[in-house]
């Protein structure tokens, strides 16, 4: 489990280690050497992170070979468009340090709140962009972060290149059933931000209840449960010990029945709704 094929044939390894919100400089670079030391091979960024820098210092830090890295960036909302992508994604492997990228992800889609009739088209252009970086080989695989199906449905009339992955909100009580089983249906294989849902999940009773019943953590149980419903969970830290421990998930099964009791538990969103978002 610790590989998943893409549409392409490419593999992306999991769990992925996250960086958002990881301060940068000092912090990043040491948080992303030790998840490399730790055995993680699945680096995730993005340009508003503001940390690429650093992570790419970390990747160099991490002293294992570049074409054993999975490397992951993303383009923010304020360049979106064909040319400002590619203008975008060239500072990002600049500031990564990095000759290629093995997958590149539209950030939030363009919706018609800010962008009316035109956010279809917005999201075509940008997604051209990526086609274009694809063809030219920048890029291994190309995809897509908190599109919906109705956002897909636009990328996918003008598409020449299926998207491989869709990153979006996902953890015990928020499933987004309908977009995970779209994307299955397209052979788009889907990522889990915040698998953890930001710690909310890590003191719930029903969690800690089969932890301790499968001798891990709360964190482990959870990484392990997404990974066994077939998306490829992002975890993120700065404390090496959690580092460790995140990524301490291929020694157990969860069972069946278990595996609903957490598919039943009830939580709500905690990032932004991708049809709302005005950033």
């Amino acid at each position: 489990m610790k590989e998943v094929k893409l549409n392409n044939g490419v593999l992306i390894p999991q769990p992925g280690f996250g960086t958002f919100l990881t301060p940068d400089g000092e912090t990043a670079v040491n948080a992303v050497r030790c998840a490399i030391e730790q055995g993680y091979r699945h680096i995730d960024t993005a340009a508003v992170y503001g940390n690429e820098v650093s992570v790419g210092e970390g990747i160099r830090q991490g002293g294992v070979p570049r074409e054993e890295l999975f490397v992951t960036s993303k383009v923010w909302n304020t360049e979106r468009g064909y040319e400002t992508t590619l203008r975008a994604f060239d500072k990002t492997l600049k500031d990564l340090g990095l000759d290629y990228l093995d997958l590149y992800l539209i950030h939030w889609p363009a919706n018609t709140l800010q962008f009316g009739d035109a956010a279809d088209g917005i999201n075509q252009e940008t997604w051209r962009a990526l086609e274009k970086l694809y063809n030219e080989g920048m890029i291994r695989a190309i995809g897509l972060s908190n599109f919906m199906p109705h956002h897909l449905e636009a990328v996918l009339q003008k598409a020449e290149v299926m998207p491989a992955v869709d990153q979006i909100e996902y953890h015990p009580g928020f499933l987004q059933q309908e977009c995970v089983d779209y994307c299955k249906e397209k052979g788009i294989v889907v990522e889990a931000w915040s698998p953890l849902g930001r710690g909310s999940v890590l003191f719930d009773e029903l969690l800690m209840g089969l932890a301790e019943k499968y001798g891990s953590t709360v964190a482990q149980l959870v990484v392990r449960w997404v990974m066994q419903k077939g998306i490829v969970p992002l975890v993120k830290s700065i404390t090496p010990s959690r580092i460790e421990e995140n990524y301490q998930v291929f020694d157990f099964q969860i069972m069946d029945e278990d595996m609903a009791l957490i598919d039943g538990m009830a939580s709500s969103r905690i990032g932004s709704d991708p049809d709302e978002a005005t950033f």
